[in-house]
C-alpha cells in the first residue's frame, strides 16, 4: 500500500454502498379485460364487416320456423326465429345498429355535455349557476318518459333514437366535466397563463381541456354501455327501429311469446346485449384507471 492510499480521505477509502433494488409494481390485470377487448373486437369487426360474412341476409328464411341452436351450418348455429330467419345473421347486422346508435349517441352527447360542463366550472358565478340549474332540471325529468315521449311524437327512427339518447347523457358529462374543470382552473400553470395574458379560449383548449379530456374519454365506454341497453329496452317496448331491420332489443321483443317453447328466441340476443355491455364496462373501468389522474392520486 502506497503512503497516498494510507493517507487516503476514509470516505474515499470505503465504498459507497450500494442503493437498494426496489422491484417496480405492476397490476396485476384480469383475464376478464383481455377478453373484454376481444369481444368488443370481433363484435365491431362483425358489425363492419357483416355483409362480407358467409351468413344469410337477416331478411330470408334459411330453414323451420324455432330451430335450436346446432352444429353443421354457420347460419343455423345460433337457431332460427319464428320465420326461420337465422338468428346468428340477425345478431350480427342487429350489432350495426345497437353499436351505431351507442357510439354515435355517445360522442354528440359527452362532446355537448363536456362543452357545457367546462364552460360553467371556468367561468363559475351566474354562467355556473346557470349551468347546473339546467343539469338538474334535466336529471330530475325520466330518462325512460323522456325517450318515450320522443318517439311517440316523432317517427321511431335511427335518427330519433340517436337525438333522444343523445340528450339523456347530456346532464352526466356536464357534471363530469364541470368538476374537472374546477379542479384545474386553481392550477398554477392556468393561473400564470392567464397572468401572462392568455385568452378564455386558449386557456380552455390548451391548458384546461387535454386535462379534462382523459378522465371524460375513459367515462365513455361505460355511458355506451348504459345507452345500447336503453336502446334494447325501447326496442323491446316497439318504440325502436321498426322491422325488418333488426336489433337486439326487438329480437327478444319478438321471441318472449316462445319463450316456453324456444327459448333460444330470448336468450341468444339476451346473452349478446349481456356480454357487450359487460364488456363495455370492463373496458370504461381499465380505461379510468389508467388515466383518470384522480384515481392514482
Amino acid at each position: 500500500m502506497t503512503r497516498a492510499e494510507v493517507h487516503a480521505a476514509p470516505e474515499q477509502r470505503i465504498a459507497a454502498p450500494e442503493k437498494p433494488e426496489v422491484p417496480r409494481l405492476r397490476k396485476p390485470r384480469s383475464i376478464l379485460v383481455y377478453l373484454s377487448y376481444a369481444w368488443l373486437g370481433v363484435m365491431i369487426a362483425a358489425a363492419i364487416f357483416a355483409d362480407l360474412l358467409p351468413l344469410a341476409s337477416y331478411s330470408i328464411p334459411v330453414g323451420p320456423p324455432r330451430q335450436p341452436p346446432q352444429l353443421g351450418s354457420l347460419d343455423l348455429l345460433a337457431g332460427t326465429d319464428n320465420l326461420g330467419r337465422s338468428m346468428l345473421s340477425r345478431c350480427v347486422y342487429g350489432a350495426q345498429v345497437s353499436l351505431l346508435i351507442g357510439t354515435v349517441a355517445a360522442l354528440i352527447g359527452s362532446a355537448l355535455g363536456s362543452s357545457i360542463g367546462m364552460l360553467g366550472g371556468y367561468f363559475q358565478k351566474r354562467t355556473d349557476s346557470g349551468i347546473r340549474l339546467l343539469s338538474d332540471t334535466m336529471l330530475a325529468f325520466p330518462p325512460l318518459i323522456l325517450l318515450m315521449a320522443l318517439t311517440a311524437v316523432f317517427t321511431p327512427g335511427l335518427r330519433t333514437l340517436m337525438a333522444g339518447l343523445s340528450l339523456v347523457i347530456i346532464p352526466s358529462f356536464i357534471r363530469l366535466a364541470r368538476a374537472n374543470t374546477l379542479a384545474w382552473t386553481a392550477r398554477e400553470f392556468v393561473l400564470a397563463a392567464r397572468n401572462m395574458g392568455a385568452g378564455h379560449g386558449r386557456i380552455l383548449s390548451k391548458e384546461i381541456l387535454p386535462n379534462v379530456l382523459p378522465p371524460l374519454l375513459a367515462y365513455l365506454p361505460i355511458i355506451m354501455a348504459a345507452l345500447i341497453v336503453a336502446e334494447g329496452s325501447l326496442s323491446f317496448l316497439g318504440l325502436g327501429i321498426p322491422p325488418p331491420t333488426p336489433s337486439w332489443g326487438g329480437m327478444i321483443s319478438d321471441g318472449k311469446d316462445s319463450l316456453a317453447g324456444a327459448p333460444h328466441l330470448v336468450f341468444v340476443p339476451a346473452a349478446v346485449i349481456f356480454c357487450t355491455v359487460f364488456a363495455l364496462n370492463q373496458a370504461g373501468d381499465h380505461l379510468r384507471g389508467r388515466f383518470d389522474r384522480t384515481m392514482r392520486e
